[in-house]
C-alpha cells in the first residue's frame, strides 16, 4: 500500500493547487473586470465615496524614496501614529484601479509628465514619482533639480515626470520702477507647457498670502493697475487666462490637460464637528462617512464655475480631489513636517499619504482618456 501513497498525495496536492489556482485566478479576474468598468463608464464619480480602513495600505514606505523632500516625510520625522497610513479610497459607484506604476511607464513611454503649480503640486509630484520608483525598483532613475523645474527620468521607459513651480500659472513680474507685478491677464510659460503630453496644473494656495508673505506689490489687469482686490476675484480672472490659453493651445489628441482642484487645510475644528480644536494636530483617523461639515471650499466654486464656461470644457479633466482630501483631517504633517515642533503644517500632506490616492485617480483617468 505505501507504494500507491506517493502518487495519491501527489494527485491530491496538484488537484489542490489547482483549485487554488483557479480560485486565484477568478478572483483576478473578477477584480480585473472591476478594475475595467471604470474604463467603460465615464458616468461613475470617482470622487464621491469614502475613506476605509486597509491593511494593504500604504502603497509603500517612505524609505523606499531617499528623495522625498523632509517636510512630507512625517514617519522619518517622528510621527508616532499609524493609522492615517491605512486608509484606501473608494467610490460608491465603482472601483478604483490599484495604481500599476509600470503599467503607466508602458504607457507613457517616451512622453513626459509634467506637474505645475506650488508646493501642493510638489506634494504629488513626489508622491507620483515615489510610486512610480516603488513599482519598477530596480529601474535607473535620475532626478535633477534645476531651478524652478525638477526633473525625475526613467532611461528604460523613456519618460520623464517634472515639476515645474508656478504657483499663480499667470506672470509674476519683477519690474524696476514699480515692483512686483502680478499679470492676471499674462501667460508667457504657455509657451514652454506645449511640449508635454499630460499637464496637471494647481494653484490656490499662495492666492492667500498676506502681508509680507504677499509675493506681489501691485496687481496688474489690462491698462489698471491695483495694489490688491478681493483674492477670489483675482484668482478667477487668472483662472480664465489660463483656460484662454488651455482653449487656444490644446491639441487633445497629443496632450491630456488636468486641473487639481483645491486642497484644503484643516485649521478649525468646527468644520469636522471638534469646536475646541484649531489645528490638525492629533488627528489620527478621517472624517466618517463622505460629507464634511465645512461645506465645500469657495475656491472649489470658483474652479468648477471657470472649467464649466470654457470654449471646450472637455478639454480639462478636473481632478476634484476637494471633498476627499477634505475628510483626511489626520494626514497632514501637523508638528512631523520640515519645522518640527516650532512649526505647524496643516496645508501639506505626508507621503505616503493622501495625493496617492490622487495620482491613483489620476492613473484611472489616463487609462479612461487612452482606452
Amino acid at each position: 500500500m505505501a507504494e500507491f501513497a506517493k502518487p495519491v498525495i501527489f494527485v491530491s496536492l496538484l488537484f489542490s493547487f489547482s483549485c487554488l489556482t483557479t480560485v486565484h485566478g477568478d478572483q483576478r479576474k473578477k477584480e480585473v473586470e472591476s478594475e475595467q468598468k471604470i474604463n467603460n463608464n465615464n458616468k461613475c464619480d470617482l470622487f464621491d465615496g469614502i475613506w476605509v480602513y486597509d491593511e494593504s495600505y500604504p502603497l509603500y514606505e517612505s524609505s523606499d524614496c531617499d528623495f522625498i523632500e523632509k517636510q512630507f516625510d512625517c514617519s522619518k520625522n517622528g510621527r508616532p501614529d499609524k493609522f492615517y497610513l491605512k486608509y484606501s479610497w473608494h467610490p460608491s459607484a465603482c472601483k478604483l484601479p490599484r495604481f500599476n506604476g509600470e503599467d503607466l511607464l508602458k504607457r507613457m513611454r517616451g512622453k513626459s509628465i509634467m506637474f505645475v503649480g506650488d508646493s501642493l503640486s510638489l506634494n504629488q509630484w513626489q508622491s507620483l514619482t515615489c510610486m512610480l520608483h516603488k513599482s519598477v525598483p530596480h529601474s535607473q532613475y535620475t532626478n535633477l533639480r534645476n531651478g524652478l523645474l525638477s526633473t525625475f527620468t526613467f532611461p528604460e521607459y523613456d519618460v520623464k515626470v517634472m515639476m515645474s513651480r508656478n504657483v499663480f500659472l499667470v506672470d509674476l513680474v519683477d519690474e524696476k520702477s514699480v515692483g512686483r507685478v502680478l499679470k492676471l491677464d499674462s501667460i508667457e510659460a504657455g509657451q514652454f507647457w506645449k511640449q508635454f503630453n499630460v499637464l496637471i496644473f494647481d494653484s490656490w494656495h499662495w492666492w492667500l498670502h498676506t502681508g509680507r508673505k504677499q509675493p506681489w506689490d501691485y496687481i496688474q489687469e489690462g491698462n489698471q493697475t491695483v495694489r490688491d482686490m478681493d483674492r477670489l476675484v483675482a484668482y478667477e480672472k487668472a483662472l480664465r487666462t489660463w483656460t484662454k490659453w488651455v482653449d487656444n493651445n490644446v491639441d487633445p489628441s497629443k496632450t491630456k490637460v488636468f486641473f487639481q482642484a483645491v486642497s484644503p487645510d484643516h485649521l478649525n475644528g468646527k468644520d469636522w464637528g471638534e469646536k475646541g480644536s484649531n489645528t490638525c494636530e492629533g488627528q489620527e483617523r478621517p472624517v466618517k462617512g463622505k460629507s464634511y461639515g465645512g461645506g465645500p471650499h469657495p475656491a472649489e466654486l470658483v474652479v468648477e464655475k471657470v472649467l464649466r464656461e470654457m470654449s471646450n470644457p472637455k478639454l480639462v479633466y478636473l481632478l476634484n480631489i476637494t471633498t476627499l482630501s477634505q475628510l483626511r483631517k489626520d494626514g497632514h504633517p501637523s508638528v512631523y513636517g520640515y519645522g518640527g515642533h516650532r512649526g505647524m503644517d496643516c496645508t501639506h500632506w505626508c507621503l505616503p499619504g493622501v495625493p496617492d490616492t490622487w495620482n491613483q485617480i489620476l492613473y484611472a483617468a489616463l487609462i479612461n482618456q487612452n482606452e
